[in-house]
């Protein structure tokens, strides 16, 4: 079964009548800001636990 492909005028009309994004409420935004809060700070934690385990391993001499 082959699918047909849509005309012109039906590609036009699926641009022209695009749903619209639904409006975020205040707890979206706060529940976003904190999720992005949250995982800026775990990659700092992380950067920094690196860094330590880093200075902590004896020097190789070459």
């Amino acid at each position: 079964m082959s699918e047909r492909k849509p005309t012109a005028a039906v590609l036009e009309a699926r641009k022209a009548f695009k749903p619209a994004a639904a409006p975020r409420n205040d707890y979206e935004k706060a529940q976003s800001a904190f999720d992005q809060n949250r995982e800026r700070l775990k990659a700092e934690r992380l950067a920094r636990e690196a860094a330590v385990r880093e200075s902590k391993q004896p020097k190789k001499l070459a």
